[in-house]
């Protein structure tokens, strides 16, 4: 979604938007190959999400580049007393919750800090960078007012969300939602058989209406733990894994979160009108500047 965002920002200027994290793969755990040094040794800006997600991406750029310019988006656009530890980012363990992506109005910070930096770089096109961020915000700002408009359609005590990937802490604080827990450890392994009693315990005792599964972290534990507490579970929200193929509208950070709204909303007894009323077709780059 960020190399998305990037390259909608950069829109038809010329500038390349190289993404060095493949799609569908766990950025938590990705260790970029020695051949994505090239890439990073010619690159003007190298962006990474930054509270610690892809500190290995930022490692070989530093090693790879000593002219490059490094940005951290989530890091520059949040501050320290708005880092969120929970369950999967223990404070002790230093690293906080790194998916800011999937909370609109802190997207809207990060395309800031985008062009901002891209404009920079390339003040020639700083004015194509504006227009693309000013077109660009305008969806993201419609995302979040239809998301509030579908949150008040869910019965209040059904605003409870168990996931299996930890990625929507900032989400949840800022539309009203309960995070009762993630099914996937703070090791990213599959969670043991206690792990397993204590959620199922946790799903009664919280009378939560949906268990939601995950596109890129597929686990066979979503079954088990939906038969023996009568939940609904569903397995296709997608946390960074883009949906459609590439060039499609739906291919596109609005496209995946619409999807995770709808998804959401619904499954919990809401109405999701307001969120399929959103027009997410944004122009995206030409093939040529946006490789995969």
């Amino acid at each position: 979604p960020i190399t998305n965002l990037i390259g909608l920002i950069a829109g038809s200027t010329g500038t390349v938007v190289n993404g060095i994290v493949p799609e569908g793969t766990n950025s938590h755990t990705y260790e970029p190959p020695p051949s994505a040094a090239v890439n990073l040794e010619n690159a003007d800006v190298v962006f990474v999400n930054g509270l610690a997600l892809d500190d290995p991406t930022r490692a070989l750029a530093e090693a790879s580049s000593k002219t490059a310019l490094i940005c951290e988006i989530s890091t520059a656009i949040l501050p320290k007393t708005s880092w969120i530890y929970d369950f999967s980012f223990p404070k002790e363990a230093g690293h906080p919750n790194p998916h800011v992506w999937t909370n609109p109005p802190m997207v809207l910070s990060m395309l800031t800090t985008i062009r901002d930096v891209m404009a920079t770089v390339d003040p020639a096109n700083a004015s194509k960078y504006d227009d693309n961020y000013v077109k660009i915000s305008s969806v993201v700002m419609q995302l979040d007012a239809a998301m509030k408009t579908a949150v008040e359609t869910i019965p209040a005590n059904d605003r409870k969300l168990l996931t299996y990937h930890d990625a929507y802490a900032y989400f949840g604080q800022h539309y009203g939602f309960d995070i009762i827990g993630a099914i996937q450890p703070a090791s990213f392994e599959e969670p043991s058989p206690q792990d397993i009693a204590n959620l199922i315990t946790q799903v009664k005792s919280n009378a939560v209406k949906a268990i939601f599964g995950s596109e890129v972290f597929p686990s066979t534990v979503l079954e088990q733990i939906g038969k023996e507490t009568g939940v609904r579970y569903v397995d296709s929200l997608r946390d960074d894994d883009l949906p459609g193929k590439p060039g499609d509208p739906d291919h596109s950070w609005a496209g995946l979160m619409k999807f995770d709204f709808v998804t959401m909303v619904e499954a919990l007894g809401g109405d999701a009108k307001a969120l399929k009323a959103v027009n997410i077709d944004t122009k995206v780059p030409d093939k040529a500047n946006y490789p995969q």
